[in-house]
């Protein structure tokens, strides 16, 4: 899922072995991840037709874990030169992995609105991304195949992978990149549960990216508003549900401090290992 280094090696050799001209990738982030591992080394052009909202087909961003240690980085030659959408491709998406993904896509946007290298035109689409998927997941856990919420995610999909792909991350992808190359959670439900604790984190330092979120979301509190919906769609909210033990944690945090990303709020050991213990619990994040 986190494209391991041997796959991506792997399947180089098959793009090799083959003479391909192209690297077609249909699927989630992790297919397309392995497509932007294949270009990466070859310059193969891609062809994303992304099933879930990852949004990764619209980003220069990649990913491969190597050590037990998860290394991103950005390159042009991994942003695919065409993507397709077809909501019909997602029709039979499971439902919690519709909204795990839904929410993986809305932290893209929710941390692009605090970027220190944001700009208002992103913020526009920041917003009207977690707008539409907000929307549409409720509608979605009514009717899995109501076509036009299902076109409306990837709409927002879109949206969000676009801002990730122009601005820079902070500490809500720094722990999810830990949490999932370093002890192998999945990526998306990984995402579902930290977003709460990290926009709450976050909150002192961000008062206009929270508004903005919170007009998304029609709530007073984009925290809470973000574990509810969780919550409310059967999706995760406790790392310890996702088979990450009690006794990793604190590794955990030593290794989301060792190169870590610009944040907004200082990031401090013993408020990030405060913040996973809640995440590992289950517990609402601090308001």
């Amino acid at each position: 899922m986190h494209v391991p280094i041997e796959t991506a090696q792997e399947a180089r050799a098959v793009a090799r072995r083959l003479g391909a001209d192209c690297a077609v990738a249909i699927g989630g982030g992790s297919t397309t991840g392995l497509g932007k591992a294949i270009a990466l080394e070859s310059g193969l052009p891609i062809l994303a037709i992304p099933t879930t909202y990852a949004g990764s087909e619209m980003t220069p961003i990649f990913g491969i874990t190597e050590g037990g240690l998860k290394r991103t980085g950005k390159d042009v030659r991994v942003l695919p030169r065409t993507v397709i959408y077809d909501p019909e491709l997602t029709l039979t998406l499971p439902l919690q992995l519709t909204v795990t993904s839904g929410m993986n896509a809305m932290a893209h946007a929710a941390e692009g609105l605090y970027a220190k290298d944001g700009n208002p035109v992103m913020d526009l689409m920041a917003e009207e991304g977690i707008r539409a998927i907000a929307a549409a997941l409720p509608i979605l856990k009514r009717n899995p195949r109501d076509i036009d919420a299902r076109s409306d995610a990837l709409y927002g999909a879109w949206l969000c992978g676009t801002v990730l792909g122009n601005v820079g991350m902070s500490l809500h992808h720094k722990l999810c990149h830990t949490l999932g190359g370093s002890f192998n959670l999945p990526h998306a439900e990984v995402h579902t549960v930290i977003l709460p604790h990290a926009i709450a984190y976050n909150g002192p330092a961000i008062p206009g990216a929270l508004s903005r979120m919170q007009r998304a979301l029609k709530s007073e509190s984009a925290p809470l508003a973000f574990f509810e919906m969780a919550c409310s769609n059967g999706a995760p909210t406790a790392l310890r549900e996702l088979g990450m033990a009690e006794a990793d944690l604190d590794k955990a945090a030593d290794i989301a401090l060792q190169n870590p990303y610009w944040n907004p709020e200082p990031v401090e050991r013993a408020k990030i290992r405060a913040l996973l213990q809640r995440a590992w619990e289950g517990a609402p994040p601090l308001r």
